[in-house]
């Protein structure tokens, strides 16, 4: 089982296989986020899929405080090592490999500031991680290959995809469940997650949609899921 609580914009805090898990850990200065740096518990590992302040966030900060394994491509690796983050790990786009006991990929995203998504491999559940990224036709690919139970996708558009181009992602890499980031938290990203909603439904049929609200989480395994 994984849950996976939503933190504002990007950001997640995901508990999967024993390990607490940070994904693009945007707090600090964050209008939607619904924890503050010193509420955020133990961290074991903070994955960042870019480079962008919005996404990298407080991830340094986060990983000095907690001893936690920093894990990003590989020249943000550097920036964090030369920050002063002791544990590290660079990699890049393409194979599988393990983290302190966490099976990961990175895959490709559209977007600037040298992007990646990431896929998380649980025993029991998979979580593909989008990152900023446009829509692309090797979503595809990603739904075969790793066959993600969820899938949080952006949908704020002017940075990211918009909810059409988003629904079509989802019916793209097929997921069990989406659930939609990257949004509401500036004027400029305003959007209506009901409108993502309803788009899924007409263009990912049997896709289920999830729509948590910051500081929610939602539980999952292959045998059953449940909001929280």
């Amino acid at each position: 089982m994984a849950k996976l609580r939503w933190l504002g914009h990007a950001a997640w805090h995901i508990e999967v296989d024993g390990k607490s898990v940070l994904i693009d850990p945007f707090i600090t200065n964050n209008p939607a986020a619904p924890v503050k740096l010193d509420e955020l518990g133990k961290v074991d590992c903070v994955i960042v899929t870019h480079e962008h302040f919005d996404h990298l966030g407080d991830a340094f900060e986060i990983c000095k405080r907690n001893d936690a394994l920093f894990v990003a491509l590989y020249e943000l690796k550097v920036r964090a090592e030369q920050d002063g983050v002791k544990r590290t790990v660079g990699a890049n786009i393409g194979g599988t490999f393990t983290a302190d006991g966490l099976r990961l990929t990175f895959v490709p995203a559209v977007h600037t500031g040298n992007p990646s998504g990431v896929v998380i491999h649980g025993s029991d559940v998979t979580i593909y991680h989008a990152g900023d990224t446009a829509l692309f036709g090797d979503m595809r690919l990603i739904g075969q290959l790793y066959r993600p139970d969820v899938a949080l996708l952006p949908i704020g558009s002017l940075f990211t995809m918009g909810p059409q181009e988003a629904a079509v992602a989802a019916s793209l890499v097929k997921p069990k469940v989406v659930i939609p980031m990257h949004y509401n938290t500036f004027d400029a990203i305003r959007q209506d997650p009901k409108q993502f909603e309803r788009l899924v439904r007409a263009k990912a049929k049997g896709v289920k949609v999830v729509v948590l609200n910051p500081g929610e989480s939602f539980e999952y395994a292959r045998k059953g899921a449940r909001k929280g």
